[in-house]
C-alpha cells in the first residue's frame, strides 16, 4: 500500500491504512489523516522514560500497567494516533487490550490514567506537546498528562478536573503532586530533579 499525504478519514485509517501494517522500524504519529514521522529520540529522553518507567514499577503499579510508546487512537474529524513515551493504564483498559492483536488503545476503551510525553527541541515538537496534544489528552479523558521538558528544566503536570486540566509548572526542586502516585504511596514524593536525572 502507498501512504499518501491526503487527510484519511477515521473509518478508513482503522480499516486499511494503518492497523494492517507492520510497525516501521521509524516512528510515526498519525496527525489529522498525515503520517508525521518523529525525530529520533535522545539519549536523555530515553533514560528520562525508563527511570519513570522503573519508578512506577517501585511504586507497585503491576508491571503490565506500565507502557512505553503504545499507539492511542484520538476522536476528531481526521484521524490522529499518538504514541505516548509513557503510559499507565488503567486495570479495565489493561483488561480491554487482553487479546488484541496490536497494542493500540481504540476509542472504544477506557482512557489510560495517565500519559507522559518527554519533550524534544523545536518548534513543532514543542507545540504539539503543549498544545495539541494537552486538548486531545484532555477530550480523551485521560486523568494526568505530563511533559517533561529537559530543556526548560521543568515538568507541566495536567490533571483533569470536572472536564478540564489544572496545570502546574513545577522547576528544579519541586516535588510532583500527582494523585496516581499518592494513590499507590502518599508519602512518597517524586521531584522534578529525579525525573530530569539532574542533580539536586
Amino acid at each position: 500500500m502507498v501512504l499518501t499525504s491526503s487527510p484519511l478519514s477515521l473509518t478508513a485509517f482503522l480499516a486499511e491504512d494503518y492497523q494492517g501494517q507492520e510497525p516501521p522500524e521509524q516512528t510515526y504519529e498519525l496527525e489529522n489523516g498525515e503520517l508525521i514521522a518523529l525525530p529520533p529520540e535522545s539519549n536523555l529522553n530515553q533514560k528520562i522514560a525508563s527511570v519513570l518507567f522503573f519508578y512506577f514499577a517501585q511504586l507497585g503499579v503491576p508491571a503490565d500497567r506500565i507502557r512505553m510508546k503504545t499507539e492511542m487512537i484520538i476522536s476528531g474529524e481526521r484521524a490522529t494516533v499518538r504514541v505516548p513515551d509513557l503510559m499507565i493504564l488503567s486495570a479495565e483498559l489493561a483488561e480491554a487490550l487482553e487479546g488484541a492483536s496490536r497494542s493500540t488503545v481504540t476509542l472504544d476503551m477506557p482512557p489510560p490514567c495517565l500519559v507522559v510525553e518527554v519533550a524534544s527541541p523545536g518548534k513543532t515538537n514543542l507545540d504539539r506537546d503543549y498544545r495539541y496534544k494537552r486538548s486531545q489528552y484532555q477530550a480523551r479523558a485521560i486523568a494526568e498528562y505530563w511533559i517533561v521538558d529537559p530543556m526548560a528544566h521543568q515538568v507541566t503536570v495536567f490533571t483533569l478536573v470536572e472536564g478540564l486540566y489544572d496545570m502546574a509548572v513545577l522547576g528544579l526542586g519541586a516535588a510532583i503532586e500527582s494523585p496516581l502516585v499518592t494513590a499507590y504511596q502518599p508519602a512518597v514524593n517524586l521531584t522534578v530533579n529525579q525525573v530530569l536525572l539532574e542533580s539536586p
